[in-house]
């Protein structure tokens, strides 16, 4: 038999698993990725049938938003109406969860019913046998002893340890394993019908989904790991299958139930997490369209900013931002946080690169730190060497209980000191331990990036960049956030946390970075701009840097809201302007930890000491709140949310339509930053809704595995998602409000769906209710229009007296805002699809 027909039923078993990222570039991103082709009601009803996960939030979690106000009822009986139902809201809700015996006093994050259900205790043993050698094959460099024959692959390295496991009945398949997996896949097989295969495959990838998912991520990417251990799914199926043989567990799932008949439970979920996210998005786009009106007007030309300050749009920037407004005569923009160059980086005395994009881009450019002061470079070497082995004694110490008690004994009472001090202090212990580190050149201090392209390759990528591509990515910047002035100072500005003991650390840092620090990329761009022969073919693309613009970049740590300038290339002219620049983003960070301490329930008198405690703390288990309530999605001019508290849920990306006459810009947007977004939010929302099985419980019960992932307790399958410290407040108080991205667009709405038409993948995301658009179209009296499906859009509001010239509802606005000459009013409770206007 061929083995194509397998590899490819595989394929498409595995789509119903999504990816896995290693938790040391932990990516979020949607868990049911491999649904969206479906609409959403009917996704996680066939993902709850295959994973065991809950698809809505609970009745708890609506009843508190419906009495907290943050669902409006008039909304909410429109959206129930809409679906059949007429009875009292609250008398409704009771149907949701009706299945579960009990509501548990946490319903955000308690175990799903599904999840609670006792399983096979056969099944358990092929799971036991199958996960221990799974964590053994995959560690990335943290077992004390490593698997045998890992180079062989996966299936070869199980044949060669399963006669030696006692674990592992030598029964079935097991007693004389085939060569290779194909064949063993067959073999246990042979007994079921081939229709029926693909339906097992899907099972048994669905049956340890944050394993497989891992194992199809690192199967795509390839890398360093990949090559020298290599695993395919088919080998995983090929020890799962034989596993199961051996052990005599069933392995045809039987038919699944068909999504098509609607849940009445579900049907009154869905209308109120409609509600509720119309609730806040009829908030957001009201603000914005009347920010829009106000400044439609003629205005004065603005002065020419002291500083201009582009951020990530990640949702913690937008705190900052109105903060550093606030300080001074500047002018802040978003941005995705890789700034645009699709790179692959190595730092100095890395041990391995990084991709340093977004997951939907593939590194197009290697770029590496290589040291350029000999002096520096030994003072920070022996510093390093310093820390280096104080670290591998902690991680002796943590993974050899013997030697622990050995070290301790032995060292006195100094080491108990040490770790009062850690525990007791640890702002202290942070600022002793930041002294010492100031006191040691940083690698970028004397390391300079290999921007200029080298014509050599590393991992078959091109080191550097041309001078095209060094333009091309400059002018893409500044066309897609709509600039044509420059201030004295420009600093791009990209993200990281900081933290103690974490293991989902990379999940705080910059999501457009795959998980990695920002500070890279901003270095990059800010290099790319300050090179005198990509200005002047900025100047002749249109674009007026003057002579006395500096660009440099920085890094925003979004625990602690300090912001680090590297300044070295700002001349002596500029010195008054970075001196004032410092002082004013010391001021602003005061005001964003007061706010963030705040949000956490602490004196915001005392925001940047708690900050930088729970920076420090090895104990703490919430040292920032990362992306949690992340709801919204703006893209416009700055002018539109400056004057807006957003309170920290909205990716704000900087963008205006009257500079991007074709589109251009606007695409990009949408088909790259928008979709990000909308993973981010998903993993928040499932996260949320079904914390056991699309998150990751606690963290005081989770183990670190391989330097890969975490377990909840002492093994089983990775978890796929957040933590509940990352989304839950306190005790059944949620800090995430589990709502679908709501993305608001400033741009004439016959643009929008231009741009819409030329991606069908983000048209289906819309089509099939992942995230939903609402466009506040600037030649239409900033009336907003929201997207319905297949390209159509209604109005969302009556247009009032005020408004004589704008089109009634369900006539489709033209340039003039007239209805078109030959057409006649189309029925109000159709949705609309505006006439296409010439730019």
């Amino acid at each position: 038999m061929s083995t194509e027909p397998i590899h490819e039923r595989i394929d498409n078993a595995a789509t119903t698993v999504g990816s896995v990222w290693p938790i040391h570039s932990f990516v979020t991103a949607n868990p049911l990725s491999g649904f969206e082709s479906a609409p959403f009601s009917e996704a996680v009803t066939r993902a709850a049938d295959l994973l065991g996960g809950r698809g809505y939030p609970s009745r708890k979690a609506f009843r508190a938003a419906l009495d907290d106000g943050r669902i409006d009822p008039e909304t909410l009986e429109s959206e129930l109406a809409d679906r059949g139902y007429e009875a009292d809201p609250k008398t409704l809700l009771e149907r949701v969860d009706a299945g579960a015996e009990s509501e548990p006093s946490d319903a955000e994050s308690e175990p799903s019913d599904a999840e609670s259900e006792p399983s096979d205790a056969e099944t358990d043993r092929v799971d036991s046998v199958l996960t221990k050698w799974l964590s053994a094959f995959l560690d990335e460099g943290h077992a004390e002893w490593s698997m045998p024959d890992r180079e062989e692959g996966f299936y070869a390295a199980f044949r060669g340890v399963a006669a030696h496991d006692g674990e592992v009945p030598d029964e079935g398949l097991l007693a004389s394993p085939p060569e290779t997996a194909i064949e063993a896949i067959e073999a246990v097989l042979e007994p079921v019908p081939e229709s029926r295969w693909e339906a097992v495959f899907e099972a048994q990838l669905a049956a340890l989904p944050g394993w497989t998912g891992f194992i199809k991520r690192r199967a795509a990417d390839g890398g360093a790991w990949q090559s020298a251990h290599p695993i395919t799914l088919a080998d995983y199926l090929a020890v799962r299958l034989s596993l199961a043989d051996a052990f005599g567990v069933g392995i045809d799932p039987g038919d699944r139930s068909d999504p098509a008949d609607p849940d009445p439970a579900d049907e009154v979920a869905e209308a109120f997490l409609s509600a509720w996210e119309a609730s806040y998005r009829s908030e957001v786009v009201d603000r914005v369209a009347a920010e829009g009106r106000s400044l439609s007007g003629e205005s004065e030309p603005s002065d020419r900013p002291d500083a201009q300050l582009v951020f990530c749009i990640d949702t913690r920037s937008e705190v900052i931002r109105r903060h550093v407004e606030a300080a001074g005569d500047y002018e802040t923009h978003g941005y995705a946080g890789f700034f645009g160059v699709p790179m692959e980086y190595r730092g100095y005395d890395a041990d391995v690169s990084v991709d340093a994009c977004p997951p939907i881009l593939d590194p197009e450019h290697r770029i590496s730190e290589v040291p350029t002061d000999g002096d520096a470079r030994r003072r920070r070497d022996r510093w390093s060497s310093l820390r280096e082995a104080a670290g591998e004694i902690a991680e002796t110490l943590k993974t050899n209980p013997a030697s622990a008690f050995g070290f301790v004994e032995s060292s006195g009472g100094g080491y108990g000191l040490a770790l009062a001090a850690r525990t007791l202090v640890p702002g202290r212990v942070r600022d002793l331990l930041n002294g010492a580190d100031a006191a040691v050149p940083d690698d970028r201090e004397f390391c300079d990036q290999i921007v200029d392209h080298q014509h050599t390759y590393a991992d078959g990528l091109p080191v550097g960049l041309t001078a095209e591509e060094k333009v091309e990515y400059a002018a893409t910047a500044f066309e897609l956030m709509g600039w044509e002035e420059f201030g004295r100072l420009v600093a791009f500005v990209g993200h990281a946390s900081e933290t103690a003991n974490n293991p989902y650390d990379s999940s705080l840092d910059c999501g457009a970075c795959a998980g990695n620090p920002g500070g890279p990329n901003a270095r990059v761009l800010a290099d790319i701009c300050a090179d005198a022969d990509v200005r002047a073919a900025l100047r002749e693309r249109g674009f007026d840097v003057p002579d006395d613009a500096v660009f440099l970049a920085g890094e925003h740590n979004t625990t602690t809201d300090e912001i680090e300038l590297y300044d070295g290339g700002v001349p002596e002219s500029h010195a008054d302007d970075l001196e004032r620049l410092r002082a004013d983003l010391a001021a602003a960070r005061e005001g964003a930890a007061a706010e963030r301490a705040e949000s956490m329930g602490v004196d915001p008198s005392a925001g940047v000491d708690e900050a930088e405690r729970r920076a420090g703390d090895w104990a703490e288990t919430r040292p920032e709140w990362g992306l949690a309530g992340n709801a919204g999605f703006v893209v416009g001019p700055r002018e539109l949310t400056s004057d807006l508290d957003l309170d920290g849920r909205a990716f704000l990306h900087s963008y205006d339509w009257s500079t991007d006459p074709d589109g251009d810009a606007l695409e990009a947007i949408l088909a790259g930053p928008m979709v990000v977004t909308q993973w981010i939010n998903a993993q928040y929302y499932f996260s949320t809704v079904d914390n056991a099985v699309y998150g990751s419980g606690s963290k005081v019960t989770q183990n670190p595995v391989g330097n890969v992932g975490v377990y909840q307790g002492n093994g089983g399958d990775l978890m796929t998602g957040l933590p509940r410290q990352s989304l839950i407040a306190a005790e059944g108080v949620p800090r995430h409000q589990p709502l679908r991205l709501s993305t608001v667009v400033h741009a004439p709405v016959e643009r929008v769906t231009e741009a819409l038409a030329a991606h069908d993948a983000v048209t289906e995301l819309l089509d099939n209710d992942w995230l939903s658009l609402t466009v506040i179209d600037p030649t239409e009296e900033h009336r907003a229009f929201e997207y319905e499906r297949d390209l159509n859009w209604r109005p969302t509001a009556e247009p009032t007296a005020a408004d004589p010239e704008a089109p009634t509802d369900g006539e489709a606005p033209t340039d003039d805002g007239a209805p078109a000459d030959d057409e006649s009013p189309a029925d109000p409770e159709e949705p609309v699809a505006p006439a296409v206007a010439d730019d």
